[in-house]
């Protein structure tokens, strides 16, 4: 490596050490992080704002933009506490039922539109639901931030790297579905157990306040029922425009931008009220990071890495596929997996081409990627866009998730699913026919 690079993976390690010790504010590290990455040469100026590969990620950034605008408008109609009454209703106001009920909720929702959108309205949902019944969120909220990276996991919309892989792959929707989706179910499931142990067994039912939980009318709730239609509309055609982004190639941040610029236009709400519900410091957190990780990509740290897992494994498919995962669920943990997925993709194309017609073991290095960073974001907080944006709520309303609680408990959920899929990637690819 150069002397450039050295010095940029100094710089990220004291950037990583700084976010992790929650010293310092770290929005304000990941800008200056990526200020000294600039400084030093490591990325320039115009790859900071306008390369795919080592930039800003403006399709992730305008992604959370608008549907940050979306959510907040529709904040005002009453529809969360809506929906908060009504799933406090349907579990009897039982902690550990509201959790797998949000769980699931969450996982199903991260399939059809994709994780960051889902936990973005999930998540003012959970503190309304918790402030009524006196439960502390944070719970609620790491599980939720999990069960929506489990549950993006499924389809090619669900998670951001899942785009990235099945457009330099060639796989489609249906191709997501079928390979991805049959384990998914299972880790959802797992999962629920999982949250017993971590969470469910120790939240508190306070019968007083279920009591009068129950005897609320959700309806009651709506505060203006001719805006909650218009934006159940524009939210149906955004998700619409998700799902269609195959035939349309309409990039879902542009999808949530026209969404975005629909609602405004339907609330007729002035700019400082629906700019107001933005999380600005979680965008620009997400604009340091990703010239801090884009840096290491520029400068070939994160290739040399990527290169030395796919070198050591050779033509043994297997080992391949096996160390490919392993690999990916660790590597995606420390760097946000979408960079990463930008980064490996291309040498799994080099290794076994594109994804359509290959036989089954060559495939299975693809899904093999999917799985192991979609699934390795869970590890941290920084792991996966959902996992920034869930702190960043929290934060905001004033219960916040440190790096190490997140990390304590993403750490087991991590190991779990992945270990559950390295029999799933041996069965279905090597171990049956």
């Amino acid at each position: 490596m150069t002397v450039a690079a050295v010095v940029a993976v100094g710089i990220f390690v004291v950037a990583y050490v700084l976010i992790a010790s929650e010293k310092v504010n770290r929005t304000a590290v990941a800008l200056a992080g990526a200020a000294g990455m600039v400084l030093i040469g490591a990325v320039r100026g115009r790859d900071v704002f306008f390369s795919e590969d080592t930039g800003i990620d403006w399709n992730v950034i305008f992604l959370l933009l608008g549907m940050m605008i979306i959510v907040g408008i529709l904040r005002r109609t009453g529809v969360f506490e809506f929906v908060a009454i009504w799933a406090a209703q349907r579990a009897r106001a039982r902690p550990f039922r509201m959790m797998t009920l949000l769980v699931v909720i969450t996982a199903g929702a991260s399939a059809l539109l994709d994780n960051v959108t889902t936990v973005l309205l999930v998540a003012p949902v959970t503190l309304l639901l918790c402030e009524r019944l006196a439960l502390a969120p944070v719970p609620f909220l790491l599980a939720e931030a999990m069960a929506s990276n489990i549950g993006g996991t499924a389809t090619l919309i669900g998670d951001p790297p899942n785009i990235i892989i099945g457009s330099r792959a060639g796989l489609t929707f249906d191709d997501f579905l079928v390979h991805l989706a049959p384990v998914v179910v299972v880790l959802v499931a797992v999962f629920v157990g999982l949250a017993w142990v971590l969470w469910g067994r120790h939240l508190r039912y306070d019968p007083e306040r279920a009591e009068s939980v129950m005897a609320l009318t959700p309806r009651e709730t709506i505060t203006d029922p001719t805006l909650l239609r218009r934006m159940l509309v524009i939210l149906g055609l955004v998700l619409v425009g998700f799902l269609t982004h195959n035939w349309t190639h309409l990039d879902p941040s542009l999808v949530a931008l026209l969404g975005a610029g629909a609602a405004v236009l339907a609330s007729r709400m002035p700019s400082e009220e629906y700019l107001a519900e933005v999380e600005w410091e979680t965008l620009l957190f997400f604009a340091g990071l990703f010239v801090m990780v884009g840096a290491l990509v520029h400068d070939g740290v994160i290739t040399v890495l990527a290169r030395e897992l796919t070198g050591a494994i050779g033509e043994d498919y297997l080992l391949a596929a096996q160390g490919i995962l392993l690999g990916s669920g660790i590597l995606s943990g420390i760097v946000d997996n979408i960079p990463y997925v930008a980064t490996m993709a291309p040498l799994v194309h080099d290794l076994v081409g594109p994804g359509n017609g290959l036989p089954p073991e060559r495939q299975s290095l693809w899904w093999a990627l999917a799985l192991g960073a979609d699934l390795g974001g869970n590890a941290t907080a920084i792991g996966a866009s959902a996992n920034v944006v869930i702190t960043g709520i929290a934060r905001r309303n004033e219960h916040p998730i440190s790096f190490w609680t997140f990390t304590r408990y993403g750490l087991v959920v991590t190991a779990v699913t992945i270990g559950l899929c390295v029999p799933y990637v041996w069965l279905r690819y090597f171990g049956v026919g």
